[in-house]
């Protein structure tokens, strides 16, 4: 089924947000007059859904706990040209909400990131231990997938239909923004970064996000997606520790057999063999997956021209 032409959906997943969900509806219905916004509630027990079907808003349910989860339906339910992700507690401003769309429906961007960390994210937010976060997810990412992306867990974003159709959502919760990150660079999407402003939640709003629980599903996401994303890096980095604890463990005996003819240390050298065979094993391992990957990356284009060519 074709699209209605430059369609937008304002997405909005929402856990307890009584507090400012309506303004956030009334500030985007004002930025964009034209775009449906859809409030996806995830078990709110705070009357979410009621204040935003009064707002406006076409109100859906998600009953798996955890935004990613949510997230996932609103891409598989929604149909649109474009698509606008913010969060309903009222910490991103609308001003920019037009300029995000126009990079998507023009055509400049498959997805375009609301770059709060190099704007007012550092000093607005009173949560240290999120920053310190946010800094070293962006650090690993930008070292592991080669990239230099400003804000990766960012929740507000613009997405082209290509992308929201062709994105395999597999977090359950606060993970999805940096697995969109690394599926957009790793899928080479067109990708634009817009300093946005950041306002701290208003007195009496909490956030949802765990610090410690939530940070590390995020690390561990990173891994994950680096392991299945670069299996030949990732395989090759243990393969090579295991080469050289092999080669410390081997190289003394071989050297002391050379000078006396005699191998003193046996199980030093047995397991000096076992860590070589480990380590080959994990080269193998990580060519044989790195043609898989690259495998897939070219049935991922195919199916990406498919789906275009059925808008």
């Amino acid at each position: 089924m074709k699209k209605n032409q430059n369609k937008i959906a304002i997405l909005i997943p929402c856990y307890n947000e009584s507090l400012t969900i309506e303004k956030v509806i009334k500030d985007y219905k004002k930025a964009l007059p034209e775009a449906e916004i859809y409030v996806y509630d995830n078990n709110s027990t705070d009357h979410t859904d009621e204040i935003s079907k009064k707002a406006g808003a076409i109100v859906r349910y998600e009953y798996r706990q955890g935004k990613g989860n949510v997230i996932r339906s609103m891409f598989r339910d929604i149909d649109a040209d474009c698509y606008l992700m913010i969060d309903g507690d009222d910490t991103y401003p609308s001003e920019n909400a037009r300029e995000m769309c126009n990079y998507v429906l023009e055509g400049k961007a498959d997805m375009v990131v609301g770059d709060r960390l190099s704007s007012t994210y550092f000093t607005e937010n009173k949560r240290p231990f999120h920053n310190f976060g946010n800094k070293i997810v962006r650090f690993s990412i930008n070292k592991l997938f080669k990239n230099n992306i400003h804000d990766i867990m960012t929740g507000y974003r613009a997405f082209s239909y290509n992308f929201v159709k062709g994105f395999p959502v597999l977090s359950k919760g606060f993970e999805i923004e940096t697995e969109m990150t690394i599926h957009a660079v790793d899928k080479n999407f067109k990708l634009v970064e817009i300093p946005v402003t950041y306002r701290d939640r208003p007195v009496g709003s909490v956030s949802k996000l765990n610090t410690y629980k939530d940070g590390f599903k995020v690390l561990k996401t990173i891994a994950t997606l680096f392991k299945e994303y670069k299996p030949g890096i990732f395989f090759g980095i243990f393969a090579s520790i295991f080469l050289l604890i092999s080669l410390i463990l081997g190289v003394p005996v071989f050297l002391e057999y050379f000078e006396t003819g005699l191998v003193p240390r046996f199980p030093s050298l047995i397991v000096s063999g076992i860590f070589l065979v480990v380590a080959l094993l994990l080269w193998i391992t990580g060519i044989i997956l790195e043609v898989i990957v690259k495998k897939h990356h070219q049935l991922y284009e195919l199916m990406m021209t498919n789906l275009t060519r059925k808008e």
